[in-house]
């Protein structure tokens, strides 16, 4: 894709210190890049069954950054437990206490990231930094080590035009099991409540509209997750002596799943609910092009494309254990597990949204197979609070940095976290920005960072903070 070019900065602002944060910017960006690789070459899978000593790994390498900026009061590895037994993957924090009445941010991003799936869907290593034409390949590249990049080279150019005695207060928040589920997250800002208090929350991990629009993000869906094994039988028996008789657990399995869907592929699970609400326009030939649809399959769903995407519940089965096709026998299958994954509309409850699902399989479970469920996980929807002072400025740095009007934008991701930053932080703004774009193809093979994106991100993110040093 070839970038727009951009209005210059003296055609958006003729504030100088726009000009000193931009060069400062521009100066640093091969060096950043080059920072943002090494951390993209650490494995920092934080699900279970793979290495956690990656996890650490990352979580030092991004601990140190922060600490060689040279601002911070303190600057730490903390875990916090998800349960009696079992710790989180490290977080790092850092913090820099607030001067002369000077409001507070706080600068959130993860280091861990998605498992890669299999080498052969990328055209180059998930884990070898790879530049192609104007964007950068990596797992992790975009969601969201960029994020923890983005803060740490606006924190950099921040200091670089204003001096390390400013009065603004500074704490970086990185996570390190955001795509694990965030289980250790509810403790962990409880029990650094103090450290982490401010006044605007930065969440560096959503997307924009296009490579030239910048976009903050104020409606989340939430979700709910979990494994379910469905058995119809104690022991595999033989397909050709018993099939046409007997329920295996592989067509018991199809016909459950194929409930949650109606013959338009819409949700078909009463008590999910759907937020009614204006979205902008976006195109079938749009949503064709950013899925990659193949030719002739059609999308699914009804309404607009956008009220599908953010503001009606969406089921999808992301895993299935069951035998290889490799080594299917000529067997009935006793049993399969399944993952799935849905995402719920603005406004819906998770937890009664899962007692809707879990309801609706256990009526619908065919020729009375038994349903196990397990590992479920709840995630709050979230709709920002647009009303605060913090959204006018962002959005003043935004237009700024990217020379075009930010748009208000809802994502049919979730980040259920955000749910908890409310309760604990009630009086903070929260301002969900990100450096994807619509073909980063965050959690995919090939998932890529647009490097234009990632400098006017970094640049907004600067003159954010240097907005806020200016607030009285």
């Amino acid at each position: 894709m070839t970038e727009t070019p951009q209005p210059t900065s003296a055609s958006v602002s003729s504030d100088p210190l726009h000009e000193t944060l931009s060069n400062a910017v521009d100066a640093a960006l091969p060096a950043t890049i080059a920072e943002l690789g090494a951390l993209v070459r650490i494995p920092s899978v934080s699900w279970d069954g793979f290495d956690s000593h990656q996890v650490q790994l990352s979580a030092e390498a991004a601990r140190s950054m922060l600490d060689g900026i040279g601002v911070f009061d303190s600057v730490e590895l903390a875990q916090a437990p998800i349960d009696e037994s079992t710790l989180g993957h490290p977080a790092v924090l850092a913090t820099r206490k607030a001067k002369n009445g000077k409001p507070t941010i706080l600068l959130y991003a993860h280091h861990d990231v998605q498992p890669p799936g299999q080498d052969a869907d990328w055209d180059s290593p998930p884990f070898e930094p790879t530049v192609r034409g104007d964007r950068l390949y990596g797992r992790g590249a975009a969601d969201d080590k960029a994020g923890i990049m983005a803060h740490v080279a606006a924190i950099r150019a921040f200091v670089e035009a204003v001096g390390d005695d400013f009065d603004l207060g500074l704490v970086a928040f990185f996570e390190g099991e955001e795509e694990f589920g965030s289980r250790s997250f509810a403790n962990f800002i409880t029990e650094n409540r103090e450290k982490l208090a401010a006044d605007v929350i930065v969440v560096a991990d959503s997307d924009n509209w296009d490579i030239n629009t910048p976009s903050l993000t104020v409606g989340l869906r939430g979700n709910v997750t979990f494994k379910l094994k469905v058995s119809t039988l104690d022991h595999a028996s033989h397909s050709g002596m018993l099939g046409g008789a007997v329920p295996d657990a592989m067509l018991s399995a199809i016909k459950l799943l194929a409930t949650l869907h109606d013959a338009d592929g819409a949700v078909a699970v009463a008590g999910l609910i759907t937020r009614e609400a204006e979205t902008p326009e976006f195109s079938e030939e749009k949503l064709r092009h950013e899925a990659g649809l193949l030719d002739g399959v059609s999308s699914i769903g009804t309404g607009s494309v956008l009220s599908r995407l953010w503001d009606k519940p969406s089921i999808t089965v992301t895993g299935i254990d069951a035998p290889s096709v490799m080594n299917a026998s000529n067997t009935l299958s006793p049993s399969v597990s399944v993952k799935i994954s849905v995402r719920i509309a603005p406004g819906q409850d998770p937890y009664e949204a899962f007692d809707a699902l879990r309801d609706h399989l256990e009526t619908h479970a065919p020729f009375g197979a038994h349903l196990e469920i397990s590992d479920v996980d709840r995630g709050s929807p979230f709709l920002v609070d647009t009303s605060g002072w913090a959204v006018d400025v962002v959005k003043e740095a935004m237009h700024e940095a990217w020379g075009s009007e930010p748009l208000e934008t809802g994502i049919g991701g979730s980040i259920p976290f955000i749910s908890d930053l409310v309760e604990v932080f009630p009086e903070a703004q929260i301002l969900v920005t990100g450096v994807e774009d619509p073909d980063s193809r965050a959690h995919s093979p090939n998932e890529s960072l647009h490097l234009g994106v990632f400098k006017r991100a970094i640049l907004t993110e600067a003159l954010l903070l240097a907005k806020l040093e200016r607030r009285a």
